[in-house]
């Protein structure tokens, strides 16, 4: 599947951005928007855009996406199994 989404270049010049560049931001937010929301799992969103697992993670907090993100009741489980 792919996804075609038209950006005038007037946002292009506006954000500084060349269209490669937005490009891969815009994909990168696509896909730490899906992790966040529990719909793809790390590695699933990082080949979805073409990075590696660790990368990706590294590249969460520009998005403010937490790497990991843990109810109080599944942090007081990981303690209790550490």
């Amino acid at each position: 599947m792919q996804i075609i989404v038209e950006v005038p270049n007037s946002y292009l010049d506006a954000l500084h951005r060349s269209a490669d560049d937005f490009a891969q931001e815009a994909k990168l937010a696509m896909a730490a928007k899906l992790f966040e929301m529990k719909r793809l799992s790390s590695g699933m969103a990082a080949r979805l855009i073409g990075m590696d697992r660790v990368a990706f993670l590294a590249e969460l907090h520009r998005h403010g996406v937490p790497m990991i993100d843990l109810d109080d009741d599944d942090l007081a489980q990981d303690i209790v199994h550490a």
